[in-house]
């Protein structure tokens, strides 16, 4: 490890504890859904967030938008949004003094730093793919121009898995393009009952400031820079590569409910979300542990089901639940199926 990255690494796991605090003093409760939207952000990562109504997923998003100093836009996806209305279009102007006409980019709300598309189910294929481009690579194409997005970039998108009538499920190639997908549950009985407390007596906490942009891409630099073992990628090539039934290395058990697997990009990911919850563990190197802490977020909306899961009530989350039960750390790679338990 090279001498900067150990105090960078310090001044994150404190700027970190900072920003949970201050979520807090808005968010009750949601321990696990504040660090998997914190690991996503300190990683360069989208991320989509998946709850019934009420459950606090939009003031999450703006309450971290807010402990940054960044620019935000809210975007409410709604069946006739346009994908214009999202990326922005050439319009027309006319110089006031020659009458000279021109056409202008007048940017739309996805340039900002930090962007929440609200049920974004809500809106046709058509208008969920403007955002394609802008999630991969940073940037809109308008009239053959490219142009830029301000770095840094993150789409937090929330969706309501309850009504399926006037939504549009996302397509599999848009989903892939989220690193995480957080299921956000109901609160316990005491988290709501201090919820009644916070939210009906009294105004709302006033959130202050803990990054700047340029503080939190020096973060994700050194985030990046934390090592990994052989065998940590082994690991996590043995998960990714035997979710996918269509090629030669599959967990057997997976044939029998799994259509499509996790593709490159789940494993890219799952090794980035182990390196930043090393990080923020305390620790200058990657275990395996820390994989298996962000494998069922990165790996759930990349597992595509078949009719037989679907009438045995088999989730992607059961199937990564077995896929941890199956895969060995320590199996030796390269005999057979890579990190399968003898016997399997």
């Amino acid at each position: 490890m090279s001498e900067t990255t150990g105090p960078a690494l310090d001044e994150l796991r404190e700027c970190h504890a900072r920003m949970k605090r201050e979520l807090h003093r808005v968010i009750v409760g949601q321990e696990a859904v504040i660090d998997q939207l914190l690991l996503a952000i300190l990683t360069r990562g989208h991320c989509l967030l998946v709850g019934v109504p009420g459950l606090a997923k939009t003031l999450l998003i703006s309450s971290l938008a807010k402990t940054l100093d960044l620019s935000f836009n809210r975007v409410q996806f709604t069946p006739d949004l346009m994908p214009g209305d999202i990326t922005g279009t050439d319009i027309l102007h006319v110089d006031p003094e020659t009458s000279a006409r021109s056409f202008r980019f007048a940017p739309g709300p996805i340039f900002a730093n930090v962007v929440l598309a609200d049920e974004i189910n809500r809106t046709p294929p058509k208008t969920q793919a403007a955002l394609l481009e802008s999630m991969v690579e940073r940037q809109v194409t308008a009239g053959g121009r490219r142009h830029p997005l301000p770095e840094p970039f993150f789409v937090l998108a929330t969706q309501n898995p309850i009504e399926q009538e006037g939504t549009y499920p996302l397509p599999e190639a848009q989903l892939d393009r989220f690193m995480f997908m957080v299921h956000v549950p109901y609160p316990t009985k005491d988290e709501e009952r201090e919820i009644l407390r916070r939210t009906t007596a009294g105004e709302m906490e006033e959130l202050t400031c803990v990054l700047t942009g340029e503080e939190l891409m020096s973060m994700q630099r050194s985030i990046r820079s934390v090592p990994v073992a052989d065998h940590v990628y082994d690991y996590v090539l043995s998960l990714t590569r035997g979710t996918r039934v269509r090629s030669d290395e599959p967990q057997p058990f997976l044939r029998e409910w799994v259509t499509w697997g996790a593709g490159p990009r789940a494993s890219q990911f799952l090794v980035l979300g182990a390196k930043a919850h090393a990080a923020i563990a305390g620790r200058n190197h990657v275990s395996i542990d820390d994989v298996r802490a962000v494998v069922h977020p990165v790996l759930r909306h990349r597992i595509v089901t078949n009719f037989s899961a679907a009438a045995e009530g088999i989730t992607p989350d059961h199937i990564i639940d077995r896929l941890l039960d199956e895969v060995d750390p320590a199996a030796e790679v390269g005999a057979g199926v890579p990190g399968v338990k003898s016997g399997v």
